[in-house]
């Protein structure tokens, strides 16, 4: 990691000569990227590290594309010779939908919806004009076949994984008739992929830029619009979609100079409504069914819900008999319900008690309830913070210390493991009515690892199940010595 920081402070100096006062790396979501704040005395700057060179490249192609047709991206400083390391404008950390989630649907969150799709029709239309389609990722426009893989990821990894019988001939019979359906939309503009509200930043100023756009490709306006106010996670009124629908179409309509068939337009839209839901539905299947990960899993009921709002009030006017019947199946009270969480009630007994504690100066926490010891987790095989001069006097309540541990070190790893495994014990003890659980989290001196997992999984507890919790760090004392 310290040959990426010395590659990006010699880059840098490409950019601006002002003296570096940090590079500090960013916590990553799901991307293969690395992501690094450079500050230095006169701004700030984004470094992105990736070695997926294809990929890096697109996204520059695409980016100096858009730039020099004043469109919301970020503007590209400087990039390293291998094409692993470049240097883009900072537009800060709040996104789209951290806004949403701080003021709820508010006038700021609407006018912001409202200008992101204005900006998003530009991109759509002006983006499209003399870009080279052969430096995408893909070169093939998001027709018929791309329909169809979508549609297979849905089937794969979320119907299948449900292990209810079905016809598999007829359901791709009815694959082949939609994707045949929605591949006579157009396909002659810009298609972002992943327009949603996490990849709208928000600045200072309330302007909104897009990044994360190089999976972009030539394809249908609908599928874009359809990703965003259709959010799951965002979970938008219906009278808010509506409402932002036609404001797109009045900024689409402007970008074309052309009046539009609102109606045909709708119905090709509500198509791919359906497309992106399923295609997200694969997503939290293969990443929460498969790779087990907590995130994911929690995320399901939502999509679900969403899928059984759609459908709701909805309808494409074709018939696909055996597809309409697995949909219903998955919106089903049964199906939702298994992904469901069971939640405390106000008479709920489970009381959990969290530890962080010092494997040299406290050893294992004893358990007074008559339950008689829980959990003990073992972080001293996670990088130690408590080694580096800069956060001896810190903790893992610190800012500082939480980025380190989020991005240089396995401990989000070792925690998604410690949710499945623990997450077992407290439905389970929920449902059964017992009174008590112990979680325990040691590291070398109780002051950095311990004290962020026992904070992290009290948060996972809360949020998940909102059972009665109380975190002590039995070291807490000698944490400034």
């Amino acid at each position: 990691m310290n040959l990426v920081v010395d590659q990006i402070a010699i880059l840098q100096q490409q950019v601006d000569t002002a003296p570096i006062l940090s590079i500090k790396k960013i916590p990553q979501s799901g991307s293969e990227r690395s992501y690094y704040r450079i500050q230095t005395s006169t701004n700030n700057y984004i470094a992105t590290h990736g070695e997926n060179i294809r990929e890096n490249e697109t996204f520059l192609y695409f980016a100096r594309h858009f730039i020099n047709g004043n469109l919301a991206v970020p503007e590209i400083y400087a990039q390293n010779d291998a094409c692993s390391i470049y240097i883009q404008e900072d537009f800060g950390d709040t996104s789209l939908l951290n806004v949403l989630e701080q003021e709820g649907f508010s006038e700021r969150a609407f006018m912001l919806y409202t200008k992101s799709l204005s900006y998003l029709a530009a991109m759509q239309v002006q983006g499209h004009e003399h870009l080279d389609y052969s430096k995408a990722l893909t070169s093939a426009s998001f027709g018929k076949e791309a329909i169809l893989a979508d549609l297979l990821y849905f089937k794969y990894y979320f119907v299948d994984a449900l292990r209810r019988p079905y016809d598999k001939q007829k359901l791709l019979q009815d694959f082949e008739v939609l994707s045949t359906f929605l591949s006579h939309t157009p396909h002659r503009y810009f298609m972002f992929r992943d327009f949603q509200s996490r990849n709208i930043l928000v600045t200072k100023n309330d302007d909104c830029k897009f990044i994360d756009f190089q999976g972009g490709m030539q394809g249908a306006p609908q599928y874009d619009v359809a990703s965003l106010l259709w959010q799951a996670k965002a979970n938008l009124p219906d009278h808010w979609k509506s409402a932002l629908l036609e404001n797109y179409l009045d900024a689409f309509e402007s970008e074309i100079n052309e009046t539009i068939n609102r109606d045909n337009f709708k119905t090709q839209y509500n198509g791919y409504v359906l497309i992106r839901m399923l295609q997200v539905l694969g997503a939290y299947g293969f990443r929460g069914l498969f790779e087990r990960k907590a995130h994911f899993l929690t995320s399901i009921p939502f999509a679900l819900q969403n899928l059984k709002s759609f459908l709701a009030s909805n309808n494409l006017g074709i018939t696909l008999p055996e597809f309409d019947a697995i949909l219903q199946r998955c919106i089903s009270d049964e199906v939702i319900q298994q992904f469901t969480n069971i939640k405390a009630t106000a008479d709920t007994k489970l009381h959990v008690t969290i530890n962080s504690f010092s494997y040299l100066k406290n050893g294992y926490p004893a358990d007074a309830t008559a339950n008689g010891g829980g959990f003990v987790f073992d972080c001293r095989g996670i990088l130690n913070p408590g080694r580096k001069d800069e956060y001896k006097k810190q903790s893992g309540e610190d800012k500082a210390v939480i980025d380190y541990l989020e991005s240089e070190t396995k401990m989000t790893d070792f925690l998604t493991s410690v949710y499945n495994v623990i997450d077992i014990s407290v439905e389970d003890y929920i449902t059964r009515d017992f009174e008590s659980l112990m979680i325990n989290f040691g590291c070398t001196g109780g002051q950095h690892r311990s004290v962020y997992a026992a904070n992290a999984v009290a948060r996972h507890l809360k949020n998940k199940y909102g059972v009665k919790l109380e975190v002590n760090h039995l070291n807490k004392e000698n944490w400034k010595q």
